[in-house]
């Protein structure tokens, strides 16, 4: 027997009934976080190229915020998850699949999106660049890399009865060739006995569309947390690397230096020798490593 619903109805006729129009529904959208670990210029041969840590972004070429910088991103169509929209966005930007992606957060707070309500399922994917193949999309443009630089201002403690609430200022600074986008976001840690929350506020933004600067400061924190606990910066190299690549790697994720012998027991089982060797010029011949998926 069928089970019916306080107004006697079945769920067939329930759904024959229903009117989803008469209920405002949000857009969706997938947003992503490309990072990527390129290569310094260097003019002196004998010095090894510094490393800087990327992140894609594209020149709106339509409304709204004509001219700013944005994530690259899309809507999610009816016939996709957020996850496959993610990748379809990634493959038409990069040229790139099948790459290290997880999904960051859903940003949803009100009027984020000054067209219409629009929700962001954000993505981070991590690249490694010799890979890339950049193309800006319809609506792009320009699309360029921007070297990323996050760092703390200013920090304030605050006690209560039953906890604290710690203040966090950073100061995000995108640079590319001719463009310096900035931007201050406010990380604020409620804790209590009871409770935990941690809410992100943009204090002042110069250059970026909508609220990416703080999806921006939410990715790069996720990375960072990430990379002393797990292999995920192995996704920003290529197949084989020297032992001093993959510090470098570290060191500009994290944004400090790291001392030599600690960092080489740390990695020690996440990586394995090959019979390969770099050969730079004003250097001696480098061992090359790959990772140990072991």
């Amino acid at each position: 027997m069928e089970k019916r619903d306080r107004d006697g109805l079945t769920e067939r006729e329930f759904l024959e009934q229903y009117r989803a129009d008469e209920y405002e529904r949000p857009s969706v959208a997938a947003d992503m976080v490309i990072f990527t670990v390129g290569e310094k210029e260097e003019g002196n041969y004998r010095k090894l190229p510094e490393k800087e840590l990327r992140v894609l972004l594209i020149q709106r070429g339509g409304h709204p915020f004509l001219g700013k910088w944005a994530l690259p991103g899309g809507f999610v169509r009816s016939d996709e998850t957020t996850e496959q929209a993610a990748e379809r966005e990634l493959r038409e930007e990069t040229g790139v699949d099948r790459v290290y992606l997880e999904q960051l957060y859903t940003f949803s707070d009100v009027g984020r999106d000054p067209r219409t309500w629009v929700m962001s399922c954000s993505y981070l994917a991590l690249i490694d660049s010799s890979q890339l193949q950049l193309q800006a999309g319809d609506d792009a443009a320009n699309t360029a890399w921007f070297k990323v630089a996050y760092r703390l201002l200013r920090e304030r403690k605050d006690m209560m009865e039953d906890g604290y609430v710690k203040t966090l200022e950073y100061e995000l600074r995108l640079t590319a060739e001719q463009e310096e986008l900035t931007a201050v976001i406010e990380r604020t840690e409620r804790m209590t006995e009871a409770s935990a929350a941690v809410h992100y506020a943009i204090v002042s933004n110069d250059g970026l569309a909508f609220d990416h600067a703080k999806i921006i400061a939410y990715a790069i924190e996720r990375l960072r947390n990430k990379v002393n606990d797990s292999s995920i910066a192995f996704h920003l190299m290529p197949k084989l690397f020297t032992l001093t690549e993959l510090q470098q790697v570290y060191e500009v994720i994290l944004d400090k230096e790291l001392l030599k012998a600690a960092f080489r027991r740390k990695v020690a089982e996440l990586v394995e020798e090959t019979d390969h060797y770099r050969d730079n010029a004003g250097h001696r011949p480098s061992r090359l490593y790959r990772r140990n998926l072991d």
